[in-house]
């Protein structure tokens, strides 16, 4: 093949398919879950690259020029290949089997990766899977895990890191405490609050304190080393608790306090060997949670 007679990319293909079978950029962009100025680039990319204009552009109308529904059916074509292509790959996923085990904080491995779970068992059901809900770093070097979800980056040359999201933690109250006690408006009305602690504690207070509190040890009436424990604690009304914001967004009657001022980053590190990403089924389920937690 002479590649050097089709310099545009499959992006660029699929957003002048898109946009003339939709019949404008925004449904377009809609319909690939882009940004309509980015679809708008990839177009005239196209067009630059062809050297012919496939749409007429009068005010925000767009209709397609006869080249562009000339060049339409190749087109067409491209997708069909790329859809078959996919399709080929898919039936192949599902030929993948063995086990594969990932650890991941007991909070996260409760909340986050059930439905991960089920969305692998309809694409690889031969694949088994082993959680280790834990809040220790498992050192995946003595290949305690296949696969590690972290909040921290590891620095270990051997292992693979991908952070594949940016989140933040914050100050969370059930609504029966706060009726009980109020709902603090400044910094200072949490000193006559209790706390729920998560282990270490002592690290933990010194993140708050640097949102600007003076919060004390003595204000933390239970400490646990459980996200869990920790969540229920929180919204069975016991007192004041950090959580990412994707965990109280679960728990009924629970809610923000002073976010704007107290937001702790919480970035999520995805981290396998270095070579297990060419085990087929360890690429397929690491993948898939690269894509569900970004």
């Amino acid at each position: 093949m002479n590649w050097q007679s089709a310099p545009f990319d499959w992006n660029q293909a699929r957003a002048f398919l898109a946009t003339a079978e939709a019949g404008s950029l925004s449904a377009a962009a809609r319909s690939l879950r882009l940004t309509q100025p980015t679809l708008s680039r990839q177009v005239a990319a196209l067009e630059e690259e062809l050297g012919v204009a496939l749409f007429d552009r009068v005010g925000r109308s767009l209709s397609i020029t006869p080249i562009g529904v000339e060049l339409l059916e190749h087109f067409r074509t491209m997708g069909d290949a790329a859809a078959s292509i996919a399709l080929t790959a898919s039936g192949q996923s599902q030929a993948v089997g063995g086990q594969v085990s990932i650890t991941a904080s007991d909070a996260l491995a409760a909340y986050f990766l059930p439905p991960i779970l089920m969305r692998l068992r309809d694409i690889a059901p031969g694949i088994e899977v082993e959680v280790l809900a834990s809040n220790d770093m498992r050192d995946l070097r003595r290949r305690e895990a296949d696969i590690a979800i972290r909040h921290a980056r590891p620095d270990q040359p051997e292992l693979i890191a991908r952070q594949v999201r940016l989140s933040s933690a914050h100050l969370y109250a059930a609504t029966s405490y706060l009726d009980r006690h109020g709902r603090p408006q400044t910094a200072a009305d949490l000193l006559a609050m209790t706390f729920i602690g998560f282990a270490p504690v002592d690290r933990l207070i010194a993140g708050l304190n640097s949102c600007g509190l003076a919060l004390t040890r003595s204000q933390f009436k239970v400490v646990t080393d459980n996200g869990v424990v920790a969540g229920e604690l929180i919204r069975q009304g016991f007192g004041i608790g950090v959580m990412p914001k994707e965990f109280a967004g679960l728990l009924p009657d629970v809610e923000p306090i002073l976010p704007d001022l107290v937001a702790l980053p919480l970035p999520f590190w995805l981290v396998t060997h270095r070579e297990l990403l060419t085990s087929r089924r360890i690429r397929v389920v690491y993948d898939l949670l690269a894509e569900a937690f970004s």
